[in-house]
């Protein structure tokens, strides 16, 4: 995943016209060539309206989850989350986590991001029966690189193969995230979601 390395480090000026010559060109009704899967959903994530932040490490994870709060104001306030392991791990940060879907955000991490639309891959094991409606307008998905499939078949192959005794229910995607394109028709009905991506290198 050298991608997310190389877009975090310095740019030469002939690199930066490069890729603006390219993202400006491309139409978006145009399928991606030749990309690399994490290109190609960093993409498609951005041109849905969500909010990426790339952590290199477990202390930056921890760092870009702090900032977020301090930039909404949402220290000590009510989260909703149905994931211990999440809870446990962002402790030290003085929120409410209870399982009320009136909360000022949704945290939770996802079963896959989908490369060629930009969407990320929940599950029951997330939502447990709560439908994409009735969460909070405002959600933090944590994820990791090795996370990224091409398309949404290859993500719930995973899904299948990583829950053989018990497929979980409740699959659906988030892939509507800030003002939703009224252009767009096939967004027509989908849910419009304030979305912040934590994005953990693991590979």
């Amino acid at each position: 995943m050298s991608l997310f390395r190389k877009l975090f480090s310095r740019k030469s000026k002939s690199d930066e016209k490069s890729n603006a010559s390219i993202e400006g060109n491309q139409s978006k009704y145009m399928p991606e060539v030749n990309l690399p899967i994490d290109e190609q959903f960093m993409i498609n994530f951005k041109r849905n309206g969500g909010k990426f932040l790339y952590c290199d490490n477990e202390n930056e994870l921890q760092e870009s989850f702090d900032n977020i709060l301090l930039e909404n104001d949402w220290y000590e306030k009510e989260v909703c989350c149905f994931e211990p392991s999440l809870e446990s791990k962002f402790q030290g940060y003085n929120l409410e986590f209870t399982t009320k879907t009136t909360s000022d955000f949704y945290f939770a991490t996802c079963e896959y991001l989908i490369a060629d639309t930009g969407a990320i891959l929940i599950s029951s094991n997330q939502l447990r029966e709560k439908k994409l409606p009735e969460l909070p307008n405002n959600l933090i998905i944590v994820s990791s690189t090795s996370q990224l499939v091409g398309n949404i078949g290859e993500g719930l192959k995973g899904i299948k193969e990583k829950n053989k005794n018990s497929i979980p229910s409740n699959i659906t995607t988030i892939k509507n995230f800030g003002t939703k394109n009224e252009k767009d028709f096939l967004s027509y009905g989908s849910i419009s979601k304030n979305l912040y991506l934590l994005l953990l290198e693991d590979l």
